[in-house]
């Protein structure tokens, strides 16, 4: 249940990155402006940069202008807003620069503390070590951990296992952003609680799930993080594989958070492993080059930043397979890449063919129903049925309907992702973050993967900017007698 009004303290490391400005202090605007956050909560900025308290809350304001929808941005929400505004400067490897921020809680009469690590995860142990040197970690504490925690399996038990010695496992909020998405959540909803659903979801019924988060932007400016982590490490270990886990899962005895993990995580470790054996015949990698996207010449990968190799994939697909009862023989195709067509990102379920057609005489191909479940660039959920089309005509013609099962119910602004998770750390649920046995078998997965990629046992391809992948991704699914939805 969300707690109107509840103070806290909130301290942001990395408070003036990007991912600060643009996400988490508009989605703490709104939790204030919706009085999900009490006014005697503090908002902390702790930033290397060295900044007057004036010129920070100048700096927010015009951020939070920029980025708030300009109708709920008020002079007199701001004001009140910027009372709970603090900044520090820190450096985040420098265990002494922390005695400032021990001094700033000596006064605090906020119980709950959330530490929310904007940084890169390598700062992770040594802003927890800190934090607990200085006595800056109570029961009521919480860390929340931005992705990706770590390159491989032994990095981010490596990360887990420093911020484990001193925050304990129900304390640690490893968060992805897809899972704030209304959308995201409505799969549960959608799954559980309806009659006519529960008994298609199986092999029985569905030919094969694709998935699909594809972005018409590149690596913009931000080449030197991007190629140390690429579309494998930055995307499907961590979004498509959740979004994965939400389809393929088993009902959870209750909506309690272990339960609803629990069940991701025997998803997890069903997934058959992808190895040298079968590598080649189940995943395609690719770099993009250069194009037109948007109307606009781009450059490729490699010309963006004056470098002229790297083995490091902006498009990754694969065609998945879940080893257990329930979806035996049905394949999950996954896909995600940058600089493609459009920004996309979708889920579709494919139902299976029915079994005999009275309107084959049409000479006429029944199309597949389909469930298509679209996260963004607009968030909705269509069933596609089939119907007559109407008029007078000898022969009975169908075509295509779309049924749309979620939709906005009223005027009111949507909610940012963040917004639900944000207020979900501060109310002590972690049912949509990521437990740590969930990241393990990611990892274990996604690994034997990336180490043939490294062998080179799957040839790297490309893909001209502003279009849809390479060919072979096209090839990945059509051997199956399957199209991608486009």
């Amino acid at each position: 249940m969300n707690i109107l009004n509840k103070n806290c303290d909130i301290s942001i490391f990395g408070g003036h990155g990007d991912l600060s400005f643009r996400k988490l202090l508009p989605s703490l605007y709104y939790l204030f402006k919706d009085k999900y956050l009490g006014e005697k909560s503090r908002i902390l900025i702790i930033s290397r940069k060295d900044i007057s308290s004036e010129d920070n809350i100048i700096l927010i304001k015009n951020k939070l202008k920029e980025f708030v929808e300009k109708e709920y941005f008020t002079e007199e929400c701001f004001n009140k807003f910027k009372e709970m505004l603090y900044v520090i400067k820190v450096d985040f490897s420098n265990t002494n620069s922390y005695l400032v921020l021990k001094n700033f809680y000596k006064n605090s009469k906020n119980e709950d503390r959330i530490n929310y690590l904007s940084t890169s995860p390598e700062f992770f142990p040594s802003i927890c070590k800190a934090l607990s040197e200085y006595k800056l970690i109570n029961d009521n504490s919480r860390v929340v951990l931005e992705k990706p925690i770590g390159r491989d399996l032994e990095s981010s038990q490596d990360i887990n296992k420093e911020v484990l010695k001193y925050f304990d496992e129900k304390q640690i909020f490893r968060i992805d952003h897809y899972l704030g998405k209304d959308t995201v959540q409505n799969i549960l909803a959608l799954r559980f609680s309806n009659r006519f659903i529960m008994p298609l979801w199986d092999s029985s019924n569905i030919d094969h799930v694709q998935i699909t988060v594809s972005e018409s932007v590149g690596v913009e400016g931000r080449w030197g993080y991007y190629d140390q982590y690429g579309a494998m490490r930055d995307m499907i270990q961590n979004h498509l594989m959740q979004l994965l886990c939400l389809i393929a899962m088993e009902p959870p005895c209750s909506l309690e958070a272990n339960n609803i993990r629990d069940e991701k995580v025997k998803v997890l470790r069903s997934l058959r492993t992808i190895n040298a054996r079968n590598i080649s015949e189940n995943t395609v990698r690719a770099q993009y080059k250069a194009g037109i996207s948007e109307g606009k010449s781009v450059p490729g990968y490699l010309e963006g930043e004056g470098v002229s190799q790297s083995t490091t994939e902006t498009f990754a697909a694969i065609k998945v397979d879940i080893d257990n009862w329930r979806w035996n023989g049905v394949p999950f195709y996954i896909r995600s890449g940058k600089r493609m067509q459009q920004r996309n990102s979708e889920i579709v379920v494919h139902f299976k063919e029915i079994p005999h057609s009275i309107f084959n005489d049409n000479d006429e191909h029944i199309a597949q129903n389909k469930l298509v479940i679209t996260l963004q660039p607009k968030e909705s959920i269509k069933l596609c049925l089939l119907g007559k089309v109407p008029g007078l005509v000898e022969n009975m013609k169908l075509q295509e309907i779309d049924l749309e099962l979620h939709s906005a119910t009223n005027t009111n602004r949507k909610n940012e992702a963040y917004e639900r998770l944000i207020l979900d750390v501060i109310n002590n649920d972690p049912t949509l973050f990521m437990r740590l046995d969930e990241v393990d078998e990611a990892w274990k997965w996604t690994d034997s993967i990336i180490q043939g990629w490294s062998d080179n046992l799957v040839p790297m391809k490309n893909y001209q900017a502003g279009t849809d992948g390479p060919t072979a991704a096209i090839q990945l699914i059509a051997k199956d007698g399957r199209s991608w939805h486009e």
